[in-house]
């Protein structure tokens, strides 16, 4: 019988880990690749956020709004998660729902089948949307409008609608797409009083900066970033930023007395693929300062 000494031992005990780490290191990277291409960019994430707003009139307190973005729909591939965000955002029973755009990728006959799913929405005091950039590309915003104002719904292009909720006064102002598009805020702010509460609807979230160079904006709701789609996990790391959407990624941010809500939006561009980084319909909850 041969004899096997204790280097031969230390080098199989070696060899017999190396493998076993790479074999891990196989399957992880399988695992990963499975939830980043199957799994993760159905599973739909609800954000549930209070946003402290100074000088809030008492009546707007406890307003809740719910924000989706970015569908980039494929029929087919996003009927379900679109279902679920409608089926939920119908269940809270909310007070304002803002669709800040990117409904289309390229394709605008899409737009009608997306329709018909997310036409279901309501909310108490209404639902507004704006076109994001890949809707403007496409040349489909005016046909886009006509197609969402048959559902009931406030297509704003630089426009603004002032709501009497609880008695007091709230207007809801949205802009035309930024990239390669035609913003104008003094337009779109045109004829709200400086007492009146603004919820900005703007597609691309770093033109926050020039909304509230013309006026504190209460609250802007943007998506665009698709929260860096692929993020690396724990540290939070997005390695793809897009114009416009460099400065401000995901989350809420603030600028004096102004607040800004980035959503990692719904679908998904190129690829379908999200890591670290699921659709998300965010519920935000309007609350004062001063509340205890």
């Amino acid at each position: 019988m041969r004899e096997t000494n204790d280097a031969e031992a230390k080098t199989r005990f070696t060899r017999r880990r190396a493998l076993g780490v790479l074999g891990a290191g196989i399957a992880g990277g399988a695992a990963c690749l499975l939830d980043a291409f199957w799994f993760e960019p159905g599973q739909l994430t609800v954000t549930l956020e209070d946003v402290r707003i100074p000088s809030l009139p008492p009546g707007l307190d406890g307003l809740r709004i719910g924000l989706l973005s970015d569908f980039h729909f494929r029929p087919g591939d996003d009927d379900e998660l679109v279902a679920k965000a409608v089926a939920r955002v119908r269940r809270e029973k909310l007070d304002i729902v803002a669709l800040t755009g990117d409904y289309i990728s390229g394709d605008p006959r899409v737009v009608p089948p997306m329709l018909s799913i997310l036409g279901t929405l309501s909310a108490t005091h209404g639902v507004f949307a704006v076109p994001g950039n890949h809707d403007g590309w496409r040349g489909q915003v005016p046909s886009m409008r006509r197609q969402f104002e048959k559902k009931g719904f406030s297509f704003l292009l630089n426009q603004n609608s002032q709501l009497s909720i609880r008695g007091e006064k709230l207007a809801i102002a949205g802009t035309d797409f930024v990239w390669k598009g035609k913003p104008d805020p003094t337009r779109t702010l045109k004829g709200i009083s400086s007492a009146t509460p603004v919820i900005a609807l703007v597609h691309e979230p770093d033109y926050f900066d020039e909304m509230v160079a013309r006026r504190d904006i209460q609250l802007q709701l943007s998506g665009h970033t698709h929260g860096g789609q692929c993020r690396v996990p724990i540290i939070g790391y997005a390695p793809r930023k897009v114009s416009y959407g460099r400065k401000y990624l995901q989350g809420q941010f603030a600028c004096g007395n102004s607040k800004l809500f980035v959503t990692r939006g719904i679908g998904t561009v190129g690829v379908r693929v999200r890591f670290a980084c699921p659709p998300e319909l965010a519920i935000l909850t309007l609350r004062s300062v001063d509340r205890i």
